[in-house]
């Protein structure tokens, strides 16, 4: 072998011990050590080495996971050791005679148990029962040669080509002292994020979308083109063994961690319980963090940690006595559609819901489902009378998700949005998207139809009223959503402002309404009159605008009348406010019916925290950035502000500019651009609007700047967690934030402070890990107080 040859080998041998080492770090240990950017640089040296040294490559390497030339079809494999399914435990009383049988066929070699009459305890190895295909891996002198599908047990399908596309499985194990022969077994699977991008990807190419992680994984995994599973997101996890040839450990859960060590991706959540209870509280623990698991599971796997009492138990029928799989309930039921209904929300959106035939799903009884749009009823291709497969995970809304196309009635009847509206009879009109990209917009029709009737409607008047007082916007305690209902049924709330000329004779006597509510509620209500502009602007409901950017508009802008007129090029001169919301925002303060109901607000209310423009934004503008906000085309950042240095940050002058200042000043192209686009005298006009209003509000580059009073928490992120005592967490959020502090719900290495009160959990776990700062509430109330603030 020439020199070049050899440097190349060991080149090719280096760069695949190092992506080895970071694909275990990236898919199996979730702690990548390098960007993906340089990762990809070390894939690519790779691959173009082993092009130019075609006779070097071999199975093992990281580049042959890529898929090859599809087959005709998949060949059998027997397996030596038949993988067997196992029982199925569906209640608690399950899982004690289970426990019961396994002490009893280990009677013998069970330690006594205590005086007091408790019997011996067996140790089992607990883990999630993952929703995928179960694979076997078979290794041989530490290299993956075939993986098989678990078939009807005793016989499965070659899919070798396709597990060497799942990016956690080693094609070499890792270390030392393996056996020459070692079947791993696991389940494949598809995460959740994932599955909803490949359902994403389904949909926008125009392919039908999967039903579920599942039947996605095993489609992708059952390929006849390996190419196709190589670009799907499979991950591996691995839950025992087969056929060995070699030592092992003599436990289940050393057997599992010893293959981790080999590079074997095995559960994160594996957990070693000594005795039933503690395997049903195992199994209640996880039952609670399901959803929150980035995987769909379906129940909990225990096993005897023992392997020679696995050995003594043995196997009934088809399925070991040392193990079971205790479900959850059921989370997808058959049932029928009997109906669809519309309903009308807050803004006006017209929403079909699925009328179900009764079906117990998750232990819970669901005769509605959502629907979401008139798009998802066509692409589930769903009929009245249709049988269909209904869907609840935990607390979210039951939903349709597959139609039984061959149960289909011969009477079926196609579902139809009604012309008008079920509620108050306006006309129903499907709604427009508006795409705005280089100071153009494209129209397209959207998936929500919607009713035209806004308040005179009274579904949209309720709803909108329920979002009016509720805690986070107007804070009207002793208003639920069936007293609003009674107010408006009755004609006496018709707008927000109605609220405020509420009379005691009018309330009391009503439905829930005795001398002491009635008086509570007017007091509520008197208490609101003066809100916070943030909370205001919550509470107006405008589309996309939720708390934050609420609290963006108050803090910046500073004036009910100044967010009202905001046109919106200035509007996305805030933080966190982008064109799109910045043109609902616009267009709400526009309409108006909108501008006749705020007005009725002024009337009652005094809205509290009005001032002068942020001083952050005092100046903020310069006439490149305004240039750009126009989105001419072919006029860059860079060609901004070449032409405001030009014309002296002067717009006027720009804009009496000629042909011949603008060519020696930008190349043709945009030049020409420029001239064209102020040749339009609307494009003009909106120029010179933007910049009179931003003069106006003094966020123009010729306004006076103002100092920045620097707050102390400002540019910090901060968690509250647990149960605080001394106040409520909305509270100690609006402390925060009034110190310039962000607070977020989840804990992160960015975190600069936990606040954790009673009952910290999950949160307060990952704070101690990161070696954050933590605060009990009495530390709090001092930090508090040392920057002055009375808690």
């Amino acid at each position: 072998m020439s020199t070049d040859s050899t440097q190349a080998a060991q080149r090719i041998l280096d760069l695949r011990t190092e992506l080895d080492g970071h694909n275990q770090r990236y898919y199996v240990l979730d702690q990548p050590s390098i960007p993906d950017a340089e990762y990809d640089r070390l894939f690519r040296e790779l691959q173009a080495l082993e092009a130019a040294h075609p006779d070097l490559i071999s199975v093992d390497s990281p580049t042959q996971r890529v898929g090859g030339a599809p087959r005709a079809g998949f060949t059998e494999v027997r397996h030596e050791v038949p993988m067997l399914s196992l029982g199925n435990a569906f209640a608690e009383a399950d899982m004690l005679d289970f426990d019961r049988r396994v002490r009893e066929g280990l009677a013998d070699d069970l330690p006594p148990g205590d005086l007091f009459g408790g019997g011996a305890e067996v140790e089992y190895v607990c883990e999630p029962k993952l929703d995928g295909l179960a694979v076997s891996l078979l290794y041989v002198e530490g290299q993956l040669v075939r993986g098989a599908t678990r078939g009807d047990g005793s016989t499965g399908e070659d899919i070798s080509a396709n597990v060497r596309t799942v990016r956690n499985i080693p094609l070499k194990l890792q270390g030392s002292g393996w056996p020459a022969v070692l079947e791993v077994r696991g389940e494949v699977f598809m995460a959740k994020a994932g599955f909803d991008a490949l359902n994403q990807r389904q949909l926008e190419s125009g392919a039908k979308p999967f039903a579920n992680p599942r039947n996605a994984a095993a489609g992708s995994l059952r390929q006849l083109d390996s190419k196709i599973t190589a670009s799907r997101p499979l991950a591996f996890c691995c839950y025992g063994i087969g056929q060995v040839e070699g030592e092992l450990p003599d436990t289940q859960l050393g057997i599992l961690q010893t293959l981790q060590t080999w590079g074997v991706p095995i559960s994160l959540e594996l957990y070693l319980a000594r005795g039933i209870d503690a395997c049903q509280a195992y199994y209640q623990r996880i039952g609670a963090k399901r959803e929150a698991l980035p995987y769909e599971i379906d129940g909990v796997v225990f096993k005897v940690n023992n392997l020679a009492w696995q050995r003594e138990l043995g196997f009934r029928a088809r399925e070991p006595r040392w193990a079971i799989a205790h479900k959850f309930p059921a989370m997808e039921e058959l049932t029928e559609l009997l109906d669809v209904e519309f309903q009308v929300g807050r803004t006006g959106a017209v929403t079909p819901v699925a009328r179900l035939k009764p079906v117990k799903v998750a232990g819970v009884m669901v005769a509605n489902a959502t629907l979401h749009n008139m798009d998802e009823v066509a692409r589930l291709g769903l009929m009245i009378g249709d049988t269909v497969i209904i869907r609840r995970a935990g607390d979210v809304i039951p939903q349709v998700v597959q139609v039984v196309l061959e149960r289909r009635p011969l009477d079926a009847r196609a579902v139809e949005i009604p012309a008008s509206c079920p509620v108050c009879g306006s006309h129903v009109e499907r709604t427009q998207l508006v795409k705005r990209s280089k100071g153009k917009e494209s129209f397209s029709a959207g998936s929500i139809y919607r009713c035209v009737g806004r308040l005179a409607c009274q579904a949209q008047l309720k709803q909108a009223i329920i979002h009016f007082v509720s805690r986070r916007a107007m804070d009207i305690d002793g208003l639920g959503e069936k007293s609003v209902e009674q107010l408006v049924d009755l004609g006496l709330v018709q707008s927000p402002a109605d609220l405020y000329r509420l009379q005691f004779d009018q309330l009391v006597g009503l439905e829930g309404f005795a001398e002491l509510s009635s008086n509570n509620l007017l007091a509520a209500i008197d208490n609101s009159r003066k809100p916070e502009l943030a909370r205001f602007i919550y509470a107006l409901g405008i589309p996309d605008v939720g708390e934050e950017t609420a609290k963006v508009l108050a803090r910046s802008l500073a004036s009910l009348e100044r967010i009202k007129r905001a046109l919106p090029e200035v509007l996305t001169y805030l933080p966190d406010v982008g064109l799109e919301v910045a043109h609902e925002i616009h267009e709400f303060f526009s309409d108006a019916h909108n501008q006749n109901v705020i007005e009725q607000l002024g009337q009652v209310l005094d809205i509290q925290g009005q001032g002068e423009l942020g001083a952050e934004f005092a100046a903020c503008t310069t006439l490149a950035g305004l240039l750009d906000k126009l989105h001419i085309p072919s006029l860059g950042p860079t060609g901004a502000k070449t032409l405001a240095s030009k014309f002296g940050e002067s717009l006027p002058k720009l804009l009496e500019a000629d042909w011949l200042d603008l060519r020696q000043t930008l190349s043709e192209k945009p030049a020409n651009a420029v001239r064209e686009f102020f040749s339009v005298a609307e494009q003009r006009e909106r120029a010179l609007k933007i910049e009179a209003q931003l003069r106006e509000f003094g966020m123009h580059w010729e306004s006076e700047k103002r100092v920045v009073a620097g707050l102390p928490l400002a540019g910090q992120t901060w968690v509250l967690t647990g149960t605080l005592e001394l106040m409520s967490r909305e509270h100690a959020k609006a402390k925060l934030e009034a110190l310039g502090a962000k607070v977020a719900g989840s804990v992160s290495a960015k975190t600069h402070c936990v606040v954790a009160g009673p009952g910290a959990g999950s949160k307060l776990a990952k704070a101690s890990e990161l070696g954050l700062r933590v605060l009990d509430e009495a530390g709090f109330v001092e930090q508090l107080q040392a920057l002055g603030v009375t808690p």
